[in-house]
């Protein structure tokens, strides 16, 4: 298994990927190839995927604002979990955020996602209740 920033050219397979993983929410507009272009442009050094034999098992988003980190659609295939793969690409992003003076970096995750909260926690990401997350579709409403 190898790790290596993400491209475009990735975009099939990795969505693929992310369509066949439970827990995952997907969004026509940001998750569309332009919408994931759009943002490795703009991140074009917090994205990997990592792959075995060519195939792409495993992949993780990740970008920031100039002062926090947000990891996005991290997943691995499951044929391959358990292996290290998901704590490797966190890894990778982690580094890469380090390198880029970000001293922070958070992530949502559906609280139904038992496998995906377990997986965060035991990298030691914290649960936050202290917060309340809000989001406004700005496409799709009218203010």
């Amino acid at each position: 298994m190898k790790i290596r920033l993400m491209t475009t050219e990735d975009y099939n397979e990795v969505y693929k990927l992310w369509t066949n993983t439970n827990g995952m929410g997907m969004r026509s507009l940001d998750d569309s190839f332009e919408g994931i272009a759009k943002f490795i442009k703009r991140n074009p050094k917090t994205n990997y995927v990592a792959y075995n034999e060519n195939k792409i098992i495993g992949v993780i988003l990740c970008g920031h604002d100039g002062r926090r980190g947000y990891i996005y659609h991290t997943a691995v295939n499951p044929d391959y979990r358990k292996s290290g793969i998901g704590k490797a690409l966190v890894e990778a992003v982690v580094n890469a955020l380090r390198k880029e003076e970000i001293n922070k970096v958070a992530l949502v995750a559906f609280a139904s996602n038992d496998l995906g909260n377990e997986f965060w926690r035991a990298l030691g990401f914290e649960k936050r209740d202290d917060l309340v997350y809000r989001n406004l579709s700005i496409n799709e409403n009218n203010i």
